[in-house]
């Protein structure tokens, strides 16, 4: 008696079930400069020491984190692609790698990555937006994102003493040969969010898990709302990171 073969799937079908298991998904940073194009921001580039905000690109979003004061609310947001922050001026992309995990895998470590940073517990030295870029890149590819992305974080933390103020906080004015002015009363901040607010629908920065704004608040007077205040009586309060330090516009989480 003839021994039965066994049946093997098509060839096409083997095909397609092998292209699926290698797909990848490129893991992209892009790094933005948050100090006004000049001498003084070439020179901190060139030695690698720039005031640096980065965001990780999945899929065509682009992933990054800022500070808030609203408890309980993620600071994970996404934008598209090189849509430059407040006061930012984009640098450079870079290829970090691949990873293989399916879409819902890439969107349930997201989800996690968006509990894990809070927007309350932003802190410019020690959990920013390049913190964020490493840890959601170690979590999609194994490895951690560049360390030179959070080199003037790094001195600040080791030299709090001897590192200048406007490493911390980034300036919004410089003088035709880079230099740094000293800080006048202005509306930069607020100038930033109505910025914000005025762009286009696809490059509005929206919260993770978010599908519309969040409410904005209620403020005790006009004059409070003109003046930036956070509402419910708070009176004037510019958006600060976990430890009182004043945030730059670009370091900012949308919660308009």
């Amino acid at each position: 008696m003839p021994s039965r073969k066994t049946q093997k799937p098509p060839k096409t079908a083997r095909s397609h079930r092998s292209t699926l298991s290698l797909q990848k998904t490129e893991i992209t940073i892009h790094v933005y400069d948050l100090l006004p194009p000049g001498r003084l921001s070439s020179v901190l580039w060139a030695f690698g020491t720039s005031l640096l905000h980065s965001g990780v690109v999945i899929n065509g979003k682009e992933y990054a984190y800022g500070g808030h004061d609203r408890r309980g609310l993620t600071g994970v947001y996404w934008t598209k692609p090189k849509t430059e922050p407040p006061g930012g001026t984009f640098r450079c992309e870079l290829l970090h790698g691949f990873t293989l995990a399916p879409q819902i895998e890439i969107d349930a470590i997201i989800r996690e990555a968006s509990d894990e940073f809070l927007g309350t517990a932003y802190n410019l030295l020690t959990k920013n937006c390049n913190h964020f870029t490493s840890y959601l890149c170690q979590r999609l590819t194994g490895r951690p994102g560049p360390n030179w992305l959070n080199r003037a974080a790094s001195i600040g933390v080791a030299l709090p003493c001897v590192v200048p103020r406007d490493w911390i906080e980034a300036p919004d004015f410089e003088t035709a040969d880079g230099e740094l002015l000293e800080d006048e009363e202005h509306d930069s901040g607020r100038d930033h969010e109505r910025a914000r607010m005025l762009r286009p629908a696809d490059e509005q920065p929206r919260l993770v898990g978010q599908q519309k704004r969040v409410a904005e608040p209620e403020w005790d007077s006009e004059e409070e709302r003109r003046s930036g205040g956070s509402g419910k009586g708070k009176g004037k309060a510019p958006a600060r990171d976990a430890v009182g330090r004043a945030l730059p516009p670009a370091e900012r989480a949308p919660t308009y």
